[in-house]
């Protein structure tokens, strides 16, 4: 085992970043993408590091300072992570486990595991019990609201980009019409073998998703995300119940028990946390040992880099969400299928 680490200090940087390709979606269009860059410096010389992908520009207002007091709080405590994020989360108890509090408590978390995997001289995924090797992997990095030839030109360029087998389209335009001719011209330039999963992205009532999810249900996908509010478990527990299609949510748990809820609720067939919300490397473990119990398929949002490992420790584990906003142009090639592979810590 190496020596134990020490918290010297943790460094937060925001930067912004111009999107190759905007967000265009029912509910937002962003064109800029935030991120908060995290360095956590221990007393030992060596540096976790992660980052935050807040969304909002302005949020990093907020979430920077957050961060640094954390710094002040945890400053000489050893690189334990658990400890680390319980500590974190109890300092932030009187504002609420969730929001802001519970976004700095995950960066802090998964460069605290970071950190941990560096002395080691491990990949996370060994770390946390799991060897290296496959995770399957899905492209999401465009196919947007736009008009229908051009997502289908798209869905080739996607496709291509490492061979994928899956791609996520977004649905929600004004007339439903449009959707559906968007899936059709997809599936005519893809093929019908591809793996196609579409994302509403919380933009319907329920009387609309109730209607446009029913207008969608014969069409082999792989499962509809969010048509609804995400916190409008009811709803999405009634989509369930009703569809053949898996209904996909999760990216907006804060912390497992959120998970559990939905998963009570019966909320949804598939789950997907995002590691900025859930608790980071830590939370996640704690979700997935839920799905596991549950026997959910569980997939990743965002954080490809972390959720490349964590996925090889997760019982359940369904699809890594491709998005490569923040990997570097010289990854590693993926084979044929689009599916990463776990190089080093």
């Amino acid at each position: 085992m190496p020596d134990p680490l020490t918290l010297r200090e943790i460094r937060a940087r925001p930067v912004v970043l111009k999107l190759k390709r905007p967000v265009v979606a029912r509910i937002v269009t962003i064109s800029e993408w935030p991120l908060v860059l995290i360095d956590l410096v221990t007393e030992e010389g060596i540096v976790g590091r992660s980052y935050l992908e807040p969304y909002i520009v302005k949020s990093m207002r907020y979430l920077v300072p957050a961060l640094h007091d954390l710094s002040e709080l945890l400053r000489g405590r050893s690189v334990a992570p658990v400890e680390l994020f319980e500590a974190a989360r109890k300092s932030l108890h009187f504002v609420g486990y969730e929001g802001l509090s519970m976004i700095a408590a995950s960066g802090l978390d998964m460069a605290a595991w970071d950190a941990l995997a560096k002395a080691a001289n491990k990949p996370l995924c060994v770390l946390l019990g799991a060897t290296v090797g496959a995770v399957r992997s899905y492209n999401s990095n465009g196919l947007w609201l736009k008009e229908p030839a051009a997502v289908a030109a798209e869905a080739l360029e996607l496709r291509d980009e490492g061979g994928f087998s899956a791609l996520k389209l977004r649905l929600g335009r004004s007339d439903p019409r449009e959707d559906l001719a968007t899936l059709d011209a997809v599936h005519k330039a893809v093929g019908e073998r591809m793996h196609l999963m579409v994302d509403y992205n919380q933009g319907l009532n329920l009387a609309e998703a109730i209607e446009r999810c029913h207008m969608i249900d014969d069409h082999g996908l792989d499962w509809i995300e969010e048509p609804v509010l995400y916190d409008n478990l009811d709803g999405h527990a009634q989509l369930a119940a009703e569809l053949k299609t898996p209904i996909q949510i999760g990216e907006n748990f804060y912390g497992p028990r959120e998970m559990h809820k939905a998963i009570a609720k019966k909320a949804c067939d598939l789950v997907m946390p995002d590691f900025m919300r859930i608790g980071g490397v830590t939370g996640w473990m704690r979700a997935a040992a839920i799905a596991g119990a549950a026997g959910i398929p569980m997939s990743t949002h965002l954080y490809p880099e972390v959720a490349a490992h964590v996925m090889r420790a997760t019982e359940t584990a369904h699809w890594l969400e491709h998005f490569p906003i923040t990997l570097r142009r010289n990854q590693p090639r993926r084979d044929n299928f689009g599916i990463p592979r776990v190089r080093s810590a």
